[in-house]
This record gives structure tokens, C-alpha cells and sequence, in this order.
């Protein structure tokens, strides 16, 4: 978990990550620059990118019983730190296109009242569990890139009697939010899709309220993997 400081020149900001994968959990703890300047760069992505990005999250909302390649859906989520009572409170709809990486609800307590941003909402079942979270007085908004997980992400909030979501088009390195508009931004697998990670991150604090929370669950490659075993890891979408 991010959490901003209310000074926005401060020079340092907090840093508090749990970063899961299907091979288990890890705890990053890091300073990082309010500025962003010291974001470390990734190898470059590949220019199709966004494109694959696109079509793969388009497959999973359709049909997402063709994944083969990465851990999805309600027992994915379970393994991931996810309450099972949650999850099997939920319709097979709004779990089935999970496909999450950790459990970023964990890493932080959503208030009553909040405004709460999930960037990359994907089908929506992040959003779900935090609009009832946040109860009748606060508010979620969904975005994502990947209409056909938008047009689930609204059927099954309305499918489930949750009605303080919102769900809009829109990419991480352009928000279509206002600037200190939210509490909170949770976002599950995204950042780590993203070509231009520090236009992102730059994103979230700009819509981010002085005293705001950013609660980021996503996959770190540590500096002992070789290229040749990155190579067998997959696409980049992957």
C-alpha cells in the first residue's frame, strides 16, 4: 500500500506492497520518490502491447474457461487470500474472469463513505466486494480498457443489487477522473501491463486526495531471473 502524504513536495512516500503470485506470496518494502523520478525502468515493451493486452482480457470475459496460461477464477481468488465466503457468495459471473494476481482489499481497510477507484476493474468483482465495503454513502469506479469486461463488470454489479458502481472506458495513463477525486485506488495485475509505468503511477496520484491510499497487488521480477528464464515466462500479456 501507497499511502500519500498530504505535503505533495514531500520527498518520500511510504510503500507498503504485498506482491502475489500463484507460486506464493512476497512483502516489498521500498522508499520511492514523490516525484516518481526514481521509478526504475522495464525492459522495453514490446510495441503490440496494448493490442495483446486487449485481446487476451477481450477472450477471458467471453470465455474464460479457454485460459490455459495463467490461474483464473473463484478458487484462483481463494488462493490468492480471498474471504471464500465472499467468493461463494458471489454469482459464477462476476468470479469467473478474475484474473488477479493478489488481493489488494487486503492491504488496507476501505472506509464507509470512500470514493475508491479500481483501475483495471476487469469483470468487476474487486469492485463489487468494495462497494459493499464502502457501503451506500461511498462509491466505486471501475475502468478499463477492454469493453466486453466493462459490459460484464455492469451486469453483474447490477446482477448482485450493488448500485454504487460506476463503471468507465478509459486507460491507466489517462484516467478519466478529475484530480483528487478518490480515497482510494486499488488495482490488481495492471500496473505490471503498463508500457509507461511512471505516467501511470503519476496518473494515480493525481486523482488520489492528500491523504489518499494506493493498494497495488502485481507480479515483481526479481534480479536474480536470467534472461533466458524470462524468455520462458511467456508474453508480456501473459
Amino acid at each position: 500500500m501507497i499511502e500519500t502524504h498530504p505535503d505533495p513536495d514531500s520527498a518520500l512516500c511510504r510503500v507498503w506492497s504485498r506482491l502475489s503470485a500463484s507460486a506464493g506470496t512476497k512483502r516489498w518494502v521500498a522508499g520511492i520518490p514523490r516525484s516518481l523520478d526514481g521509478l526504475i525502468a522495464m525492459n522495453e515493451p514490446p510495441a503490440d502491447l496494448e493490442s495483446s493486452v486487449r485481446d487476451r482480457f477481450a477472450a477471458l470475459a467471453c470465455d474464460p474457461a479457454a485460459e490455459k496460461q495463467f490461474p483464473v477464477g473463484p478458487s484462483s481468488a481463494k488462493r490468492l487470500g480471498y474471504c471464500a465466503d465472499d467468493i461463494d457468495a458471489l454469482s459464477t459471473a462476476a468470479t469467473e474472469s478474475f484474473a488477479g494476481v493478489g488481493n489488494p482489499l487486503a492491504l488496507g481497510n476501505l472506509r464507509v463513505g470512500e470514493i475508491v477507484l479500481d483501475l483495471g476493474c476487469g469483470a468487476g468483482m474487486d469492485s463489487i466486494l468494495a462497494a459493499r465495503r464502502v457501503g451506500p454513502s461511498g462509491k466505486v469506479i471501475g475502468v478499463d480498457m477492454v469493453e466486453a469486461m466493462l459490459a460484464k463488470a455492469r451486469t453483474n454489479a447490477e446482477a448482485e443489487g450493488v448500485v454504487n458502481t460506476e463503471f468507465r472506458t478509459g486507460r491507466a495513463d489517462a484516467l478519466p477522473l478529475p484530480a483528487g477525486s478518490v480515497n482510494v485506488v486499488i488495482t490488481n495485475g495492471v500496473f505490471n501491463l503498463c508500457a509507461d509505468k511512471p505516467r501511470v503511477a503519476t496518473e494515480m496520484f493525481r486523482v488520489l486526495r492528500p491523504g489518499g491510499r494506493l493498494q497495488l497487488a502485481d507480479v515483481l521480477l526479481e534480479p536474480h531471473v536470467t534472461p533466458e528464464e524470462l524468455e520462458g515466462k511467456g508474453a508480456w500479456s501473459d
